[in-house]
């Protein structure tokens, strides 16, 4: 197996973990970038450009990251709050009036990041072209009777989290939420990542597939507890009607999807750009200007939501629209806030150990929210951190291939 790039010393585990990826967990195609303190110190891809495939993977190849970029557009709208554009605890119905139809008046700003807003779900799912309409989704959600009272529990909004943000953010700032997050997040960040992939670009990204379960070796071979497996299996559980708020299931090929902007589902990002915007929400990269300030930092990671998942039927933590490190999502340590997408992407910082962590891949999994290859490279930062010395591994990058 050839893997590129480079490591700084002390984070040679990373490379061993991202190799064993390929050899015994079912990777097709992968990259995997870390920061620390601003400086990149993990900068490996491998494998097929595409699924389907046998182009290499290049330096800045791009993938779909599914929910990792939930993490994205939440950073989106903390930057509208610190800049005293948007405050948490408005009702959400003050910068858009339509969203207090059907009960929802008394929905916070906070409840739509925290997933406590209610509506998972749509009654009359979308089909993709519905979707990837900003207006009608805006609708479809502000129409939406909410499955219990706002703010009282928590439920991933698996699709929904889509018109929920970008709707918002439009209302706030006027421009639709793709362009704001290129304009204010990952152009500052000088990271690869888009909502809405534009024309010039969609070179840079490869096409996705699904792992066979028959072609991972055992590690990827998971037994969810009966009550997630019944859940999803059940058409008519809150599960399932998350996830189908989008019925049929989207082409995540098709150009037209890659094109159209869903906070919830299809960002498109290198690992690099991934973790290079979630370093600059916590520091400086490369001399650049950090996104968050400390007290929106202490935000982004601050607990909103607890316990057993109304949707995804495990207990789960939420931050401000980020997952925080538990069970369901293990991060670094106790203080990351990120995002995984599901079946493998995973983008994460650390304040604390100064990390910041992106990872991405053609090939999904059956995984939600724990993708097996993703939590290997976690652990394997977390050996490179705890192992060096006078508090961590140098920074000095090596050139790899093998």
């Amino acid at each position: 197996m050839k893997v590129d790039g480079t490591v700084a010393e002390g984070f040679e585990p990373v490379r061993t973990a991202f190799v064993r990826n390929f050899e015994t967990l079912g990777d097709r195609g992968a990259a995997v970038a870390v920061y620390r303190d601003g400086h990149k110190v993990v900068d490996l891809w491998g494998g097929t450009r595409d699924f389907d495939g046998a182009e290499p993977w290049q330096r800045g190849t791009a993938q779909i990251v599914r929910s990792a970029t939930k993490g994205v557009a939440a950073a989106a709208v903390l930057l509208l709050h610190q800049r005293g554009e948007l405050d948490l605890d408005a009702p959400v119905g003050e910068w858009w009036p339509e969203y207090k139809a059907a009960g929802k008046d008394r929905t916070l700003v906070r409840h739509l990041l925290s997933h406590r807003a209610g509506v998972p779900v749509l009654d009359r799912p979308l089909t993709p072209r519905e979707a990837a309409d900003p207006d009608a989704g805006a609708a479809a959600v502000a129409a939406q009777a909410p499955v219990w009272e706002p703010g009282t529990d928590h439920g991933y909004h698996a699709q929904t989290f889509s018109w929920l943000i970008g709707e918002l953010v439009r209302r706030v700032t006027g421009r639709p939420v793709g362009e704001w997050i290129a304009d204010e997040v990952a152009g500052p960040a000088g990271a690869d990542l888009w909502l809405g992939l534009p024309a010039d670009r969609a070179a840079r990204a490869g096409r996705v597939g699904q792992i066979p379960e028959a072609a991972a070796a055992g590690g990827l071979r998971t037994r969810p507890k009966r009550a997630v497996a019944d859940a999803y299996a059940d058409p008519g559980s809150l599960t399932r009607r998350a996830f189908a708020a989008i019925t049929p299931l989207p082409d995540e090929n098709d150009p037209a999807y890659r094109a159209a902007a869903l906070p919830a589902s299809n960002g498109i990002a290198t690992a690099d750009g991934l973790a290079r915007v979630y370093a600059a929400l916590i520091g400086e990269v490369d001399g650049g200007r950090r996104l968050f300030t400390p007290g929106t930092t202490t935000l982004a990671r601050t607990e909103q939501s607890a316990g057993p998942d109304r949707t995804l039927v495990v207990p789960t933590r939420y931050g401000l629209g980020h997952m925080l490190h538990g069970t369901a999502s293990p991060l670094l340590s106790p203080a990351s806030f990120g995002h995984p997408g599901r079946g493998g992407a995973l983008g994460f910082a650390d304040p604390d150990s100064g990390i910041a962590f992106g990872y991405v891949t053609n090939g999904f999994h059956r995984s939600v929210t724990a993708d097996p290859r993703a939590q290997a490279l976690v652990r394997a930062v977390r050996e490179a951190v705890a192992g060096g010395p006078s508090g961590g591994p140098g920074r000095a990058a090596a050139a790899v291939s093998s």
